[in-house]
């Protein structure tokens, strides 16, 4: 005989169960804990209250994120045995007297506070839970071991919550970056605008992305670029509503949003409520600020269709794309602009430099700079025009060849001092005497011829023999004459200046040729050769000092006399000749020396003595190239 059983019913499963499925199957942070603390809180037996704090990213320290029994309201105690725990970052074990809302019957019990996450960081949460003994003692480890084991429920919410923080910044870096990269590829600053914005038009599916740019005034902004448009009317009234809108977020340098969203602190939003009502049924407007170096650059306003409002995911997409545009915006708007721009921004960092408490040596430099520029404003000093000289004679004679020969002998040479009429150099006579006595034999024979007409009375002959014989006498008196010059003496007393012949022997020389030149030995004077630029500073009567390449460590003083209106050109150039005369002691000088002279025109600032050659150059330089 078979018995038919009846199914046995199925076990109803226990109250902890049924809470770990309801807390696998909570998402919203705040029901999680609260959900996790009542399932700790009836897993140990005894449990009288408890109470959990996680750690604020907001602000430095812990907030209560929930407490069991709901309608407990005195856990104090519970909360100085959680700071312990997280003090030192580890199980607390308190024993003491329980709190009387928490506990009515029992008077006594333990206090178990454990904080969660890794031992060597900061505690991401703490729990806290007050047990009171039911017919038995208590085992605290078990406590600090069960709420350990329950802990990973919190450390794995923890590490989901970064994951998608971590991966919605990503996915929001990502998009900075292809916005970036896409303002980048465009030169002009207009083009980079239009560009982004039509970029955010497309990826955000807004209805239109306005962007605007602070003033420069820094009271105002004004619309540069708007979504599918190449160009718009600035003084449109469209433009002017989305204006007021960009001025209305920054003013209060925060994201506006219209209509508000509830993860927002609401905003003075009238500016976007009048562009909401204008532009009819793009009802949901969002102006966010985009900065750079730490203050607003811009503010870009994206506009939706009412029935796709922007949330929190949107709006932090939209900030941290319009960080990462802002500085690549404003370094492409400082390079179109070189007055107000570049130059205007370098000159205000360097003045933050100055000002701040940083950077000794550039503060040392530019405090040097101005005192040199004070110096060389206020502090005078002599304004001298230096050129190269050379020492002459106040007289200097030439000797020259008196007629084509060869040289004989040469006992003197430049630098040595003569006596007048001492001989210098001899030229060769040797045809002279030769045609000396030719010419007395001439002379001779016409005398004879002579003499016999006057025996013979041919007066005729007489009258023709004298003429030949004055021919003949003058013949011979010029030889005599080139005989005497043969000898080439020193006209005057002095030194020879020029003149080598004694290495010429036999050599001929031409007529006229300078072979010689003497000069006397204590009367000199310099020529400074002053260019014609620094020429209308000299006048007569100055004074000026001359050193010359032989004694450099000896300058000696001289006076201006005489200015020729003479000039020389070299070296693409022109130079007037200034006559000097040398004041006190003349002995070391020689006639041809070389040196620099220095003539003290007056007293000027040291800043006009150094600049007023530059000056007076591009002077000349505008002069030539201006109409």
């Amino acid at each position: 005989m078979i018995t038919k059983l009846n199914p046995a019913p199925a076990p109803t499963p226990p109250p902890a169960l049924a809470q770990w499925e309801a807390l696998s199957s909570v998402a919203a942070p705040g029901e999680f804990y609260r959900t996790w603390l009542a399932l700790q809180c009836s897993l140990i037996t005894g449990t009288a209250s408890g109470l959990l704090l996680v750690r604020q990213t907001e602000v430095r320290g812990y907030a209560p994120a929930a407490k069991w029994p709901e309608g407990v309201s005195d856990l104090g105690a519970l909360a100085r045995v959680a700071q312990q725990a997280q003090t030192q970052r580890r199980s607390v074990v308190v024993r003491g007297r329980l709190d009387q809302a928490s506990a009515q019957q029992q008077a006594s019990g333990i206090l178990v506070a454990h904080p969660v996450g890794p031992a060597d960081a900061e505690p991401i949460a703490i729990v806290a839970i007050a047990v009171a003994p039911r017919g038995g003692n208590l085992d605290p480890q078990a406590i600090a071991r069960q709420l350990h084991w329950g802990a990973g429920w919190l450390e794995t919410l923890v590490a989901r919550q970064r994951l998608e923080e971590g991966t919605r910044r990503l996915a929001h870096a990502a998009a900075g970056l292809d916005l970036l990269a896409l303002a980048g590829e465009h030169r002009r600053l207009d083009a980079s605008l239009i560009a982004i914005a039509n970029e955010l038009s497309a990826r955000l599916q807004c209805e239109r992305v306005s962007i605007g740019l602070v003033t420069r005034r820094r009271d105002g902004v004004r619309l540069k670029a708007m979504s599918h448009a190449a160009s718009f009317q600035r003084k449109s009234q469209e433009a002017g509503t989305i204006e007021n809108a960009m001025e209305e977020a920054l003013d209060q340098r925060e994201t506006v949003v219209y209509p508000a969203i509830a993860t927002r602190v609401a905003r003075i939003a009238v500016a976007h409520k009048g562009l909401a009502k204008e532009i009819g049924d793009r009802a949901a407007v969002v102006s966010l600020i985009m900065p750079s170096r730490g203050r607003p650059l811009g503010v870009i306003t994206l506009e939706r269709h009412r029935d796709a409002p922007f949330d929190e995911d949107t709006l932090l997409l939209c900030e941290a794309i319009a960080a990462v545009i802002g500085p690549m915006i404003d370094f492409q708007e400082t390079g179109n602009r070189w007055i107000t721009g570049r130059l205007a921004e370098g000159i205000e960092e360097w003045g933050k430099k100055l000002v701040g408490p940083r950077h000794p040596l550039m503060k040392l430099a530019v405090a040097g700079v101005l005192a040199f520029g004070l110096i060389a404003a206020f502090v005078k000093g002599d304004h001298t025009i230096s050129a190269k000289t050379v020492i002459e004679g106040v007289v200097q004679r030439a000797v020259v060849a008196p007629f084509d020969g060869f040289i004989q002998k040469a006992p003197h040479r430049a630098g040595d001092a003569v006596h007048e009429g001492e001989v210098l150099a001899t030229l060769e006579d040797k045809d002279l005497v030769l045609d000396r006595l030719k010419s007395m034999s001439e002379r001779e024979k016409l005398v004879q011829k002579h003499r016999e007409a006057l025996a013979t009375h041919e007066r005729a002959q007489m009258v023709e023999l004298q003429a030949e014989i004055h021919e003949a006498e003058a013949q011979l008196a010029l030889v005599e004459e080139k005989l005497a010059r043969t000898r080439l003496v020193a006209p005057i007393e002095g030194i020879v200046v020029s003149g080598d012949l004694s290495q010429m022997l036999g050599s001929p020389v031409e007529k006229g040729k300078t072979l010689f030149e003497v000069a006397p030995l204590e009367a000199y004077r310099i020529v400074v050769e002053v260019d014609e630029r620094d020429l209308r500073y000299v006048e007569v009567g100055q004074k000026g000092r001359l050193a010359v390449a032989g004694l450099p460590s000896h300058p000696l003083d001289f006076s201006v006399e005489k200015i020729t209106p003479v000039s020389e050109a070299r070296e693409g150039r022109n130079y007037f000749r200034v006559e000097g005369t040398v004041e006190g002691e003349k002995s070391p000088l020689r006639p041809g020396m070389e040196g620099v002279a220095k003539i003290v025109t007056g007293r000027a600032s040291l800043g006009w003595i150094w600049s007023h050659s530059l000056i007076d150059w591009l002077r000349l330089a505008l002069w030539k190239w201006m109409p």
